[in-house]
């Protein structure tokens, strides 16, 4: 039994196919010149993706005045970052360096595991922002309610992502090639037919990217439905108020910041997930598909982590003047114009009026 190069695209498992064919290169040969980028790629994205989700989570957990409900959100998603940027790509970077394993048994099942962990806590929690975005533009009135419902929600899903994760602790072990000093960590061993490793690679596809996919698209559409609906009903209003000034401007900019957060997700995941059912699908598909293309999807992927805090900086005037006072060892409040902070002029508040007087004749209906 022979293992195939080290550099295949591997499945969404993170397993390497194993072939009985072909047989590897010297166990002492340097890495290919496209796994030597995707390393200096990783160990870059790692030290961005890790310092800027910190910074995300120092300025949000001092900055005073951010919305409640929304603040285990965005600790969440800048946890579940800060773990692929600590945990997984330092570990994904020294694997590409050394081409075969050697980090034991214990450390195979904890990478694998981490990987999938990581991947499916920033999915779903990207689905629990959606929920909460769809939640407080459709139902305001229930906002007193939004803390609990978030942590409620937030709870189900790294439970879930740790419970999706799990048979990765099972299924990848050390795989020897037969006369070849050569180690892989791999699930060679673990499926008895093909057929049974596609399904299990095809059921993490939807739980990781078509279901959180169906349900963003769903959200947004009710969000949009609705706000359309809002200006229908007020016609009578200019165009720029039934556009702009039906739904508070606060919530608004979240909203905004949202969706955009939501794109970057599937802009960088597209890519790397459709290239992988191709593969499960077309394994010959290897053969004619340049090495740096498998490199390159993934680390697109993970520019994910490093784009959120850029989004959310963006959107968030607090974030910048919080870090500052964070970097002097002060507390920031936050001021009355940054995300999600509640209106204090008149005119805000007179329009957060209106909007819930409306709700209350008006009630919204879901899509």
């Amino acid at each position: 039994m022979y293992v195939r190069d080290a550099y295949p695209l591997r499945s969404l498992s993170g397993s390497y196919p194993v072939n009985t064919s072909e047989e590897v290169e010297p166990a002492n040969s340097p890495p290919p010149l496209a796994a030597q980028c995707r390393v200096v790629a990783t160990l870059v994205l790692c030290v961005f993706a890790g310092l800027s989700n910190m910074c995300v989570l120092v300025s949000v957990w001092r900055t005073r005045g951010l919305a409640s409900h929304l603040r285990p959100l965005l600790l969440s998603l800048a946890v579940a970052h800060l773990m692929g940027a600590l945990l997984v790509m330092p570990m994904d970077a020294a694997w590409n360096i050394t081409v075969q394993w050697r980090g034991g048994a214990v450390l195979c099942k904890l990478l694998c595991f981490l990987k999938l962990l990581c991947m499916h806590a920033s999915a779903h929690v990207v689905i629990v922002i959606s929920l909460d975005r769809q939640h407080a533009i459709l139902r305001p009135l229930h906002a007193l309610s939004a803390h609990q419902r978030n942590r409620r929600m937030l709870a189900a899903a790294w439970a879930l992502s740790v419970v999706l994760a799990t048979p990765q602790l099972f299924l990848f072990r050390l795989s020897k090639a037969v006369d070849v000093d050569f180690t892989q960590c791999a699930t060679h061993g673990s499926f008895s037919r093909r057929w049974q490793e596609t399904l299990y690679n095809m059921f993490h596809f939807s739980t990781l990217y078509v279901c959180p996919l169906v349900v963003m698209v769903w959200c947004y559409s009710c969000i949009l439905l609705h706000i359309q609906r809002q200006a229908t009903v007020h016609k009578e209003w200019s165009l720029r108020r039934s556009g702009t000034d039906m739904i508070p401007k606060a919530r608004m900019k979240t909203v905004k910041m949202s969706v955009v957060i939501v794109l970057s997700f599937v802009l960088c995941w597209t890519p790397y997930y459709l290239l992988g059912v191709w593969y499960w699908f077309q394994p010959s598909v290897l053969d004619y598909t340049p090495e740096y293309i498998h490199h390159s999807l993934f680390v697109f992927g993970n520019l994910n982590s490093c784009l959120d805090p850029l989004i959310y900086g963006f959107y968030s005037p607090s974030f910048r003047a919080g870090l500052r006072q964070c970097c002097r060892g002060k507390r920031h409040a936050a001021s009355p114009r940054s995300l999600n902070q509640s209106p204090v002029n008149t005119k805000e508040v007179q329009r957060e009026d209106e909007y819930h007087s409306n709700q209350r004749t008006n009630p919204a209906q879901g899509c």
